[in-house]
Order: C-alpha cells, then structure tokens, then sequence
C-alpha cells in the first residue's frame, strides 16, 4: 500500500537557490520535451516516447551547461511527467498538455536515492541535507520525494512510501451499516441519517480582505502587497483541506458503506450565479477523499447515476415532483402529504438507488475496482 506523507522544509538561502534552479531546469524540459514531441507528430506523424526523448538529455547538456547544476534523475522525471500527460489526453482523462509558466511557486520531482537521517532530508546535489520537521514516523520504503514551494515562500516535501501492508477486504454492504450522503452548497453534507455539515464557506468569508488586498495591488504592485493576498489564498485553501479531510474521515470511519451521487461539476460551474460557490465546496476533492480512504479502512463507495431523480422522488410513495426547482428547499408530497426536506429526501433516495443497484444481484465487492462479473451474475440469476 502506498501513502503519501507531506512535511515542511526549512532551507538555507543557499539551498533555497538550488531549490529555484531545479524548478526552473525541470519546467524548462518540461516545455522543451513538450514542444518537441508536438512538433514531431504534426510534422511526421511519429509518437516519441520518453526514452527517445531522455536519450537526448546528454547532447541538450552540451548546449545548456546550466543544467549540469541540478539533479539529471529530477530532468528525466520531468520527461516522465510529460508523457503522461499526454497518455491521459489520449485516454480521454484530461486536456491537451499546457505549458508550464514561469511562477512564484514551482515543484520537482526526485524519484531515487531519498534518505531522511537526524531530521535532514537527504537527495543529490543537497550533500548537507535539508532540515525538515518530522513529525510523522512511518515505515516503508521510501520511492520518491516531490519538493514544492508555495507562493508564500514557504517549502515543503512529499514523500511517497511502501508501507509493505496489503488493502484490507472490503466489509459486506448491508443496509443498518449504509449512509446516503447528498452534497449541497447551502449545508455541504446531509447523511440519510439526518446529520448535517454547515458549509464553512471560507472563501465567502474571506472576501472582503481579498476585495480589498486584490484592488491595493492592481494599483501599486508591490511585493508586500502579493505576498499579503497569496497569504490569504494560502489559509482559505488550508482551512478547507482541513474541513474535507475531518469530514471524510468521520463519515468513513463511521459507516461500512457510503452512498454518493455522480454529479456534473463542469456543467454546474457553467451556472455564474451558483460557480464560486461551487468552486469553494471542492466537492471532487471531497469524493477523492472518500475513494481512497474508504480503500485504506476496507470500507465501501457506491455511486450512483446523475440522472436519477433523487431530489425530484418522494422517499414515502415514490411519486416524482416535475416542478421542483432549486428555491424548493422543503415540499409537500401531492400522493401522501408528506413533508419533506429536499437534502435528506435526496440523501434516502441516494441510498436506495445505490443499493438496489449494487445489491439487487446479491454480489459483495471485494475491492472498489472489481465488477460484477458474467458468471457471477447467471449463478445469482440461477
């Protein structure tokens, strides 16, 4: 299994400029690897793979002596990072890869020889090593470090470990163990339980000061200035990492099994009215959360389609109201006279797709990958 484990770094000044010319090397291959690989397919229609293009790594240090100074491994790793850029373009996974701009902030990649002895992060071209806080212990084999540097000038490692533990099995779904959550932008997180997470709404909050340092620095542009405003940037992001992370991590630990909806952010952020406010929520951060800690605890994620009607269905009689609109927050029932909350309503009724859709076969995943198979499917049949 392997875990991620960030920690901050303090550098010297020395090291702060070593640090800036391995960002500045890698985004510089980086864009060079990218528009090289561009040029070739438009103009011969040739794939070139990374080892092509690493194999040119020596003969481009000949021309550019500078990059002698820095880590090759860093280099090649940059390569590596562009190619699989391209891979998940190819695959449908994201866009066309950009060009890395030349910015405040910046991260390099050291996929070899990491060591951490008497508090000091140990990698090439740092031989003093770099004090770092170690604060949390882990054991495993160390794979790669990702050094990264804020807009704040602050500094920070990435450690990726083996812990040499396996996936723990899933637990069996069942209903008593099984909570629909329905996500919303008014109250973040309504489980079919009845709880309910207020949205912390930090960005909302902080608007006002970023208002006001935004206007100061459209006017002066002073380096005071720009650090203030990434200052306030920095804690906003920080505070909403911390609320998804104790959210998450309370719902998983809590519950065998959760429920959530598939929903069109990209589609919902065309809506300028509701947009900020959806950026704010990060409610695919909050599912990545979910995912991979359901896989470190054992537990389940189900999901449901986002084209089932689980605001506009009655979770008592199953009539489905045409009419509702956003401004609908509760509602009455025309069948039964029910009352309803429109976020719990939808909480039930995510639930009960989801299980009626994964459980209807009678089949337990095993892990969050593995699918109902054809043979699985004729034996419950049978």
């Amino acid at each position: 299994m392997f875990k991620s484990f960030k920690y901050r770094l303090y550098p010297t000044e020395v090291q702060k400029e070593l640090i800036a010319k391995h960002i500045g090397c890698c985004r510089f291959i980086y864009n060079l690897a990218l528009e090289t690989k561009t040029m070739v397919y438009a103009g011969s229609k040739i794939n070139l793979s990374s080892f092509d293009l690493m194999s040119q790594l020596p003969e481009l240090k000949k021309e550019c002596i500078w990059l002698k100074e820095v880590n090759s491994q860093s280099l090649q790793q940059s390569i590596t990072n562009m190619d699989m850029a391209f891979k998940k373009f190819f695959k449908g996974q994201n866009d066309f890869p950009k060009f890395k701009r030349k910015d405040s902030r910046g991260s390099f990649t050291v996929p070899q020889n990491v060591r951490i002895e008497y508090g000091l992060l140990k990698i090439r071209k740092f031989k003093e090593g770099i004090k770092m806080i170690f604060n949390r212990r882990f054991r495993g084999i160390i794979k790669k470090a990702t050094i990264s540097r804020t807009p704040t000038g602050k500094y920070f490692v990435s450690i990726l470990v083996d812990t040499r533990k396996k996936l723990p099995d899933k637990v069996p779904i069942k209903e008593e163990t099984t909570i629909g959550v329905d996500l919303g932008i008014k109250t973040y997180l309504v489980g079919s339980d009845g709880t309910k997470y207020e949205n912390p709404k930090n960005l909302k909050k902080a608007q006002s000061k970023l208002k006001y340092v935004s206007r100061k620095f459209s006017k002066y542009k002073g380096k005071r200035t720009k650090h203030r405003l990434a200052l306030i940037h920095e804690k906003v992001v920080n505070k909403r990492k911390d609320f998804l992370h104790k959210t998450s991590t309370e719902l998983i630990k809590n519950h065998d099994t959760v429920c959530i909806e598939d929903l069109c952010i990209n589609g919902m952020l065309k809506n300028h009215n509701l947009a900020q406010s959806i950026s704010d929520v990060s409610w695919s951060m909050f599912v990545d959360m979910l995912k991979y800690k359901a896989d470190w605890y054992g537990k389940n994620i189900l999901q449901i389609g986002r084209f089932e009607p689980s605001s506009k269905l009655c979770n008592v009689c199953g009539t489905i109201k045409h009419d509702l609109t956003l401004e609908d927050r509760i509602w009455t029932c025309k069948s039964c006279n029910t009352k309803l909350d429109r976020d719990v309503n939808a909480s039930i009724n995510i639930k009960f797709f989801a299980l009626k859709k994964y459980l209807s076969t009678g089949l337990t995943l095993k892990n969050q990958n593995e699918l109902p198979t054809l043979v699985g499917v004729l034996t419950s049949e049978a």
